[in-house]
């Protein structure tokens, strides 16, 4: 019988079996969002994005609506982070969220993903970045894989991934600063 190689005894390949889990978990808790989860496996070209929702192309508010917007987006920090949520009740993932705090100051219909909201918003062009405009990251591989509510101050609001509570956030964070993608407005 041959003495076991400590290197790959069955505790050891457990180990490593749970650091990986861990790593894992910790990347998720950065990166989140309401896109689909990642695909195990081999990558794929990602598809184009869905079109938004009929009305919800080129989305223009009146500016005078940025505030009721942030009061919505301010009264729901702490609240849990779920998959798919869109309400105080159950939970937000970062663009349902979005959709929670617009829901409540217009009727047009409104997108859901981040790639949706993309879509139906304008570029926000060098320093014109104001309140309530909507800031992108690429955290999971694509342009628009998160977004949050710009709030001022270098500060931005976010339902950051699962495990997690919607939080403030500041814009030079090092995680969030080289992820930054851009900067883009519901706001006429």
């Amino acid at each position: 019988m041959q003495p076991l190689d400590p290197l790959t005894s069955p505790a050891r390949r457990q180990a490593g079996r749970d650091l990986g889990r861990l790593t894992a978990a910790a990347l998720l808790l950065l990166a989140g969002c309401s896109s689909a989860p990642p695909k195990r496996g081999p990558a794929r070209p990602t598809a184009p994005a869905a079109p938004p929702p009929a009305g919800a192309q080129g989305l223009r508010l009146p500016a005078a609506q940025r505030e009721p917007l942030l009061a919505r987006t301010l009264l729901v920090i702490n609240t849990p982070y779920t998959y798919g949520g869109n309400t105080p009740e159950g939970g937000f993932d970062c663009s349902g969220l979005i959709q929670y705090a617009v829901r409540g100051i217009t009727s047009k219909p409104l997108p859901r993903t981040t790639a949706q909201w993309a879509q139906a918003s304008s570029p926000v062009r060098g320093r014109g970045l104001a309140r309530g405009d909507f800031v992108f990251f690429n955290t999971l591989g694509g342009r628009y894989s998160h977004m949050g509510i710009f709030v001022g101050n270098g500060q931005f609001v976010h339902a950051p991934s699962s495990g997690g509570t919607v939080q403030r956030v500041r814009m030079d964070n090092p995680y969030f600063a080289k992820r930054f993608t851009e900067a883009r407005s519901i706001f006429a």
